[in-house]
């Protein structure tokens, strides 16, 4: 792939990584909480800025800790196995969020632990300084890794090919890209609106963005099998 294919990939990647909704839970939480104590103004929005902050080194440390793991292990060619591996776990995880993202029922309850969800929904109760709400943000991150895992990898594959410039581009694309529902809550927050249409509207929609994020992991899949193993072995034979 040329530059620019490898980064509107890397952005894409990042698109799916926006569409999984565990932080975007955690932080409506944390703003209804805060807006229920009657925090300041500024406070929240301390609290909130936080947050997305935290989401977003986790994010950074993510995809660069995968990219120099891939980088030490292959260099800059990467095998074609390793590409093969990659989109097979893209559509077995894309399966799994069409499968099990959100528990049965009312409301947006993920498929994570319900202790795993009642520790991070405590947490945002007794979140009251800036500190705390930034590794709320890191922890929010790291506990969905396990659906996020695949556009991460993918990310990191494709970046270790590029030059070293792109390369710091194109993880600032991924990590912007992922935190856009992070960043509309934030926004929405910060100019005083209330969380109950957000949570409306998330609830309304869970079908849909469970949907798109299991079809989105199945299509990069589908792209980088097409692209980075078909492609070459039709070539090399």
């Amino acid at each position: 792939m040329d530059i620019l294919s490898s980064l509107l990939v890397v952005a894409f990647a990042g698109l799916i990584h926006a569409s999984f909704q565990l932080s975007t839970s955690v932080l409506t939480t944390l703003g209804g909480h805060a807006f229920s104590a009657r925090k300041s103004h500024a406070r929240i929005v301390g609290l909130t800025s936080s947050f997305v902050f935290g989401a977003g080194l986790m994010t950074v440390l993510l995809v660069s800790c995968a990219a120099f793991v891939i980088a030490s292990a292959f260099g800059t060619t990467i095998p074609l196995y390793a590409w093969s591996i990659a989109s097979g776990v893209l559509f077995g995880v894309g399966v799994a969020v069409w499968l099990f993202y959100y528990r049965k029922g009312e409301g947006t309850r993920l498929w994570i632990p319900r202790s795993l969800a009642l520790y991070l929904s405590d947490r945002t109760k007794v979140t009251k300084i800036s500190g705390e709400a930034f590794g709320l943000g890191l922890v929010s991150v790291l506990s969905e890794i396990i659906f996020i895992v695949g556009p991460i990898v993918i990310g990191a594959l494709v970046l270790v090919q590029l030059p070293a410039q792109w390369q710091l581009l194109g993880v600032l694309i991924y990590t912007v890209i992922s935190l856009l529902s992070l960043i509309i809550v934030w926004a929405l927050i910060g100019s005083g609106h209330t969380l109950t249409g957000v949570q409306k509207w998330r609830e309304q929609n869970k079908g849909f963005l469970q949907f798109a994020a299991g079809s989105g992991l199945l299509v990069l899949g589908f792209f980088i099998f097409v692209q980075e193993v078909v492609t070459a072995s039709v070539g090399g034979i």
